[in-house]
């Protein structure tokens, strides 16, 4: 192989490529456990927490468009640069802020960079890198970000040890927040060595999941075609979308209200930081250790053999937890439980992207990916909201076995327009 193929010159830029988004997932993930913690601690309760963590899903998902709309005016690079400066403004936002107003808005305003971040890595790996190794390069991508969120909770138990302030977390997501600007703007640009080199991609094809609710770039549709708006879309394909989308809602949904119950229970059943930290660290490697099992079951035996195990296991664990909280040993069971849940989501890694890819129009498969994302993403991010309204009505062990019910309802969906809907493998 010639030294400047594509494949080589990805290993050789691969801190330029998969640098910035380990970067930016660690410091995340150094946030995120601990952003009901913080807003409890500004007056918020049991509820109003989970709706404050909400924010971030809410701001993934409102970022996807116009992230979409910068990558194609600006590039990739840019995009990434400017998203990382924001990001930055948001996190001293977030450890100065003295009202929980503030503090939502920080956390929404990190959402919307997070997605211009996913969106734009995304769209450089589909165009730039060969069809034939673009699912290797993809599917370290996806560990990059797993590996990211499985250090960032264990780094900020560390964090709390030393320092014993929440705010030392945010801090050291600001660090990673200027070292990924200084990586992105001021190394050596891996695009257009690619573009040097004539790595122009084909047809877009099924990408590595992140294992996150919120997915990547929508795929363009190839020169000359007319795109067909999102709505259309829907109308048109209504009868897949109704039902194989619903189920696939029903996974990032479940995705969703893994990140924000965790903390959160931990938080009523009066666990410290670090503790809860720790327990969502854990749960974490599980999920990342089994990020790339998914794609060789799938491959292996179909699309149902990951799928279906992934929703049981995860719709059993927050039906468990919720009998689970006034018990003694209630801090036993939270660990036990969060490993499932764990196990659970590194299994489904892939899978939404895979089923969407499968299902799509061959002739013209970016509106209809365009309408599957949306249905999706709507998923995750109306968990947290459910959770919120449910514990707030009710109790938070009301609002784990709802999310019990969607993933038993999911899983039971898979099973009946998998096979109806996905191709056999040939």
């Amino acid at each position: 192989m010639a030294d400047d193929s594509p494949r080589r010159i990805l290993v050789r830029f691969a801190p330029m490529i998969y640098g910035p988004t380990l970067l930016f997932a660690i410091g995340e993930g150094a946030v995120i456990p601990l952003i009901p913690i913080i807003a409890s601690r500004l007056g918020a309760d049991i509820a109003i927490a989970a709706l404050v963590a909400s924010a971030l899903v809410v701001g993934q998902l409102c970022g996807n468009i116009p992230a979409g709309w910068a990558v194609a005016r600006f590039g990739e690079r840019i995009t990434m640069g400017v998203a990382g400066v924001v990001a930055l403004v948001a996190t001293i936002c977030l450890a100065l802020a003295p009202t929980l107003l503030l503090f939502a808005a920080a956390v929404f305003v990190i959402g919307l960079c997070a997605a211009a971040f996913g969106l734009a890595r995304h769209s450089f790996m589909t165009t730039r890198v060969p069809l034939s190794f673009r699912a290797r390069a993809l599917s370290l991508l996806g560990g990059t970000f797993r590996l990211g969120m499985f250090v960032g909770p264990f780094i900020a138990a560390v964090l709390l040890t030393v320092f014993g302030s929440e705010s030392a977390a945010i801090w050291f997501f600001g660090v990673c927040l200027v070292a990924t600007v200084l990586l992105v703007l001021l190394g050596p640009d891996p695009e257009l060595a690619l573009t040097k080199n004539g790595s122009d991609a084909a047809a877009p094809e099924p990408r590595e999941d992140t294992g996150e609710p919120v997915t990547g770039s929508i795929p363009l549709p190839a020169a000359g075609a007319q795109r067909v708006g999102v709505f259309r879309t829907m109308w048109r394909h209504r009868d897949v979308l109704a039902r194989l989308g619903l189920a696939a809602a029903s996974l990032s949904a479940l995705r969703s209200a893994r990140q924000v119950m965790l903390p959160l229970w931990g938080v009523s059943i009066g666990l410290d930081a670090q503790t809860i930290a720790l327990v969502v660290g854990i749960s974490g490697a599980i999920d990342f250790a089994l990020f790339y099992a998914s794609g060789q079951v799938m491959d292996r035996f179909g699309r149902l053999w990951a799928a279906l195990p992934a929703m049981v296991l995860m719709g059993a664990g927050f039906f468990a937890l919720s009998i689970t909280h006034d018990l003694t040993n209630a801090s036993m069971w939270f660990a036990m439980f969060a490993a499932v849940l764990g196990v659970g989501n590194g299994l489904s890694s892939g899978i939404l992207l895979t089923l969407g890819a499968d299902v799509a129009p061959p002739t013209d498969p970016a509106p209809f990916l365009g309408s599957w994302r949306t249905l999706t993403d709507a998923g995750g991010a109306t968990a947290p909201l459910l959770i919120s309204g449910i514990a707030a009505v009710l109790s938070l062990s009301f609002a784990a076995g709802a999310m019990g019910v969607i993933g038993l309802l999911g899983a039971l969906g898979f099973v009946r327009w998998v096979p109806r809907f996905v191709p056999r493998a040939k």
